[in-house]
């Protein structure tokens, strides 16, 4: 669940009970459980206005969307033969080139630390 362990779960729940107290917990899960509730309705409110919208010019929404995604699939397919009919050029290989800048940016700052 969240990447987070039995372990770590645990600690978080006895903080949340050193810090709260037993009886506040439950009010405050309350509380949170209807705020979700409340932005899973305007989240569903606003899907269906769009959609009603949508219908109402007459405008299709899937086929939108299947026109995005095709272009974005044009997109790749000239990036990716772009990048193999290079003449006399090796294909780049991203994932060094990454560790590459990731040791200049440690050359020039030193390690990243975690500031609290």
């Amino acid at each position: 669940m969240f990447g987070i362990g039995g372990g770590e779960l645990i600690v978080i729940i006895f903080i949340a009970l050193m810090l709260f107290g037993s009886e506040k917990i439950p009010d405050i899960a309350r509380t949170l459980g209807k705020a979700m509730a409340q932005l899973k309705n305007a989240t569903n409110d606003i899907k269906s206005e769009i959609q009603r919208s949508a219908d109402a010019n007459d405008i299709d929404i899937k086929s939108l969307t299947s026109d995005f995604t095709s272009e974005i699939d044009n997109v790749k397919q000239g990036f990716n033969k772009m990048i193999s009919d290079a003449p006399g050029e090796t294909p780049l290989d991203i994932t060094s080139e990454i560790n590459k800048v990731k040791e200049n940016i440690d050359d020039l700052t030193g390690p990243i630390k975690r500031q609290l």
